[in-house]
């Protein structure tokens, strides 16, 4: 079977390329298409106006790994076989949550904004106590960065099974316990009707003084408000965030004045980085469905990612 598939809402060259190496070809939307790769970014109203109005697509490729937006949107049902980029981005987002780590411990949000000598500080991230919640690609791939530094690395998932590389798996009903042994916090999992504001004021407080909050998933994940007034209080050592909510976050947010509080603008995983991954993402599943065989990134509809 050589599958044929449409590029929406607008054609890519890349995307064609990569339909290609897959074993398919690019077909228009109204050639009653096997599949639909959908290129457009944060625009879930557009895609299920798409669908509505070219029924029977059997597969959905998205661009995204976090699927929230088209949840919300009511877009994913059981009617097609859906797919996210869910993995595909995880060693340029593991890498930037790495840097969030260091930059960190070692106090580069207060040196950079320094204009004086100052009072020396910063921790070493080597043999330090790290809990990760999350057990998706982005922890797998953060788990061989932290391997050289030896750290003692605690991963908090829905079910405890072992995760290769950490010393611990624990199920969510245990997250306080593991977020008060922790140096560093990460947090990576998918945005669900489960995770939204799992980080609030309870689990802020359940923090150590000098710990760190480390987000590279998504910024409902956080209670923002709660976050503002752990870091004024200094209840926690800081927070490194590349996601925030609400995101793009405004001028003037109370966030950007907070000397313990380092932003980045969603850049863990730019598009110049992503796109080729996408693009092998959809050449793998192209073949895949060619050959009859699972496809990578499958969507589980009812666990909402």
């Amino acid at each position: 079977m050589k599958p044929r598939i449409a590029v929406g809402p607008e054609g890519a060259y890349w995307a064609d390329e990569a339909i290609r190496q897959g074993g398919g070809e690019t077909v228009s939307i109204d050639d009653h298409p096997d599949g639909l790769i959908w290129i457009q970014f944060r625009a879930a109203q557009d895609l299920k106006n798409y669908l509505g109005a070219h029924p029977g697509i059997g597969w959905v490729q998205l661009p995204l790994a976090g699927v929230e937006d088209v949840f919300a949107a009511g877009v994913i049902t059981h009617d097609q076989q859906w797919t996210s980029a869910k993995g595909a981005y995880a060693e340029p987002v593991a890498e930037h949550a790495l840097l969030l780590m260091l930059a960190g411990l070692r106090q580069l949000p207060t040196r950079a904004r320094a204009r004086s000598w100052g009072k020396p500080a910063g921790v070493s991230l080597f043999d330090e106590p790290v809990t990760i919640v999350g057990a998706g690609g982005i922890t797998v791939s953060l788990l061989k960065l932290l391997a050289p530094f030896r750290a003692h690395v605690t991963v908090v998932r829905p079910r405890p099974e072992p995760l290769e590389g950490a010393e611990l798996t624990v199920d969510s009903e245990h997250l306080n316990d593991a977020l008060a042994s922790a140096r560093v916090v990460v947090l990576a999992p998918a945005l669900t009707a489960q995770t939204y504001h799992m980080i609030g004021r309870d689990e802020l407080d359940a923090m150590r003084g000098d710990a760190w909050l480390v987000n590279v998933g998504r910024g409902g994940l956080v209670n923002t408000t709660a976050l503002v007034e752990a870091l004024r209080r200094g209840s926690i050592g800081g927070a490194a965030l590349d996601v925030t909510d609400p995101e793009p976050l405004p001028s003037g947010h109370p966030l950007w004045k907070l000397k313990n509080c380092l932003i980045t603008p969603h850049t863990a995983d730019t598009r110049e980085m992503i796109f080729p991954l996408l693009a092998k993402r959809i050449t793998e599943n192209v073949r895949r469905l060619g050959a009859g065989e699972e496809l990578v990134g499958l969507v589980d509809a009812d666990l909402g990612y």
